[in-house]
């Protein structure tokens, strides 16, 4: 059992919760993530650790209230145990002194951008962190953003906070005023397909992270498998980043939208079994 320390929301449906697991954060690494079982009844999921305290024996975690399982732990409180936490799993994300970076991250995708940034900059990079939401009250992490790069770029799609547009947009100009060596985006598979498109004819290697699949986290399952450079890659081992042009993301995204659907399927029928108490 895991024990939640802290939990508040950081926006609308956003949580987080620091999460008591020793083992866990003295392994992790930026790029990683756990597999979680809230109870006996619960489905496994993952979660990109968004933070790690070697010292405190303590894990982040930053997730979206969408389906069963993630609304399931939304419901707990600071106090209150999580049944299954499995990891560090996943390659932690490869990082050297690459010159001058750009990471991107969208919506809940902020949350696993915050260690990568850390650790790019504590390697000697010259570190511009774009992050995207749709609106000012669904910001957050802008103060730790802006202590873990060099040059902190918001944007919000209606406006109502930082530039006004889509992240690819505020990458786009930031590409024009200067060059970059290595380009990471974590966020939705579309955004994540858009940045790679921008990035693909100007020659900048980009890193995307595929994590948004997957059940067993061991490569049995095949849930989480997508294509890179023609051949079929299991994220939960191979990954889960990847080089973004060699990604097929329109085969990854028409598997998302499926795989969405069966769990907004299921769980309404939760939520309607819960209401007349089955």
């Amino acid at each position: 059992m895991f024990e939640i320390l802290e939990k508040y929301y950081l926006g609308p449906k956003i949580q987080y919760a620091l999460v008591k697991a020793p083992l866990i954060a003295r392994k992790a690494e930026a790029g990683q993530f756990v597999i979680l079982r809230v109870n006996e009844k619960g489905k496994r999921f993952p979660l990109t650790i968004a933070d790690f305290d070697r010292d405190g024996g303590t894990i982040t975690l930053v997730f979206q209230e969408m389906g069963k399982s993630t609304h399931l732990l939304g419901q707990l409180s600071a106090g209150d145990h999580i049944m299954n936490v499995l990891g560090p799993q996943g390659n932690p994300t490869e990082v050297e002194k690459f010159g001058r970076v750009v990471v991107v991250g969208g919506g809940i995708g902020v949350a696993p951008v915050f260690p990568l940034a850390r650790k790019l900059k504590e390697h000697g990079n010259e570190v511009t962190a774009i992050i995207g939401f749709r609106s000012k009250e669904h910001v957050f992490w802008e103060e730790r953003m802006r202590s873990a790069a060099d040059r902190l770029l918001i944007a919000t799609n209606d406006g109502s906070y930082g530039e006004k547009g889509f992240v690819t947009e505020v990458l786009a100009r930031r590409l024009e005023s200067g060059p970059a060596d290595r380009i990471f985006a974590i966020s939705p598979a579309v955004m994540m397909k858009a940045v790679a498109d921008l990035t693909r004819p100007l020659g900048i290697k980009t890193i995307v992270s595929l994590n948004s699949m997957m059940v067993c986290g061991m490569g049995m399952c095949g849930a989480c498998r997508a294509t890179v450079d023609g051949k079929t890659r299991f994220t939960c081992l191979d990954g889960p980043d990847f080089d973004g042009h060699q990604v097929d993301f329109d085969e990854l995204i028409s598997r998302l939208g499926t795989y969405r659907e069966e769990e907004n399927v299921s769980f309404e029928r939760w939520r309607k079994e819960a209401k007349h108490g089955n």
